[in-house]
């Protein structure tokens, strides 16, 4: 029975959490997104660390959807942009131009979601020590072998015939009768 009533109550923390959630208007979110570093995880497993500039540009790392190498992005100042109450992005490439709602968590983070599409949303939390992040995020352990070598072994694996040379004499350089 008690653990009935702890899953319930799990369950309608975890559903009513977003109603509480503080909602940004464009000036609140730039005062607490500008020059601040944020890890950020998405609802399709993609992952990294980027940073948000005051003009509108972002840069950071980014591993999509969770797997395969990370990348490093950058994208030029104006990308986002305000429109009314809202923070759009102006991105080459792409036919429209989404604009984001923004809710804040906490005080050190938000979940960004495109408007029109809730189920597509990033959960950004800051972070303190950028160079230290960004640099664990793109460093993964190392092995102590490298991956597909074998040890050194001197013994052909298949009969090796020493191909013939063919050697062409040498051409003279020789003096034109005019000069």
């Amino acid at each position: 029975m008690l653990v009935r009533i702890v899953l319930g109550a799990a369950l309608a923390c975890s559903v009513s959490a977003p109603v509480f959630a503080e909602t940004l208007n464009a000036d609140e979110a730039r005062k607490f997104v500008a020059n601040k570093m944020f890890a950020f995880t998405c609802f399709d497993g993609t992952k990294g660390v980027g940073k948000i500039t005051p003009d509108g540009a972002a840069a950071g790392a980014v591993q999509f959807s969770g797997a395969g190498a990370t990348r490093h992005m950058r994208l030029p100042s104006n990308t986002l942009q305000v429109r009314g109450q809202q923070i759009c992005a102006s991105i080459k490439g792409i036919p429209f131009e989404p604009c984001f709602n923004l809710n804040k968590t906490d005080n050190v983070s938000f979940r960004g979601s495109v408007s029109g599409m809730g189920f597509a949303y990033c959960d950004f939390r800051k972070h303190g020590n950028a160079r230290v992040f960004l640099a664990r995020s793109i460093s993964r352990p190392r092995s102590l072998h490298a991956p597909g070598t074998q040890s050194a072994d001197a013994t052909p694996r298949a009969e090796v015939r020493p191909a013939s040379v063919r050697s062409e004499p040498a051409l003279e350089l020789r003096r034109s009768a005019s000069e």
